[in-house]
């Protein structure tokens, strides 16, 4: 099954298609030099196949390759970053101890 991961910047979302179909999204608000992630779906048919992870995984690669901060308001992306360290440093310093990095 093909997984696709793209940016709908008209509808601010990150989406992800497993096999042609929506599988979930994280909604974003975006402003210059940064992106708040706000919320993110998986549709229950798809859920417990990772693609939340991967969903989260090419957002935050997106974000680092824009040289863009992240604010990790969505709970699901905060948890990401917090398993994943390797990615705190998009969080402004300022904001780490808010998102509890």
């Amino acid at each position: 099954m093909e997984i696709i991961v793209t940016d709908d910047a008209d509808a601010e979302r990150y989406e992800i298609t497993a096999g042609g179909e929506l599988a979930g999204f994280t909604q974003y608000r975006r402003r210059p030099q940064l992106i708040a992630f706000v919320h993110t779906e998986v549709d229950p048919r798809f859920e417990g196949q990772g693609l939340g992870s991967k969903l989260v995984a090419a957002e935050l690669d997106a974000a680092r390759a824009a040289g863009v901060a992240v604010l990790p308001f969505c709970p699901f992306v905060n948890a990401y970053i917090n398993r994943h360290p390797e990615y705190a440093d998009l969080v402004p310093e300022a904001f780490r101890a808010k998102f509890g990095l």
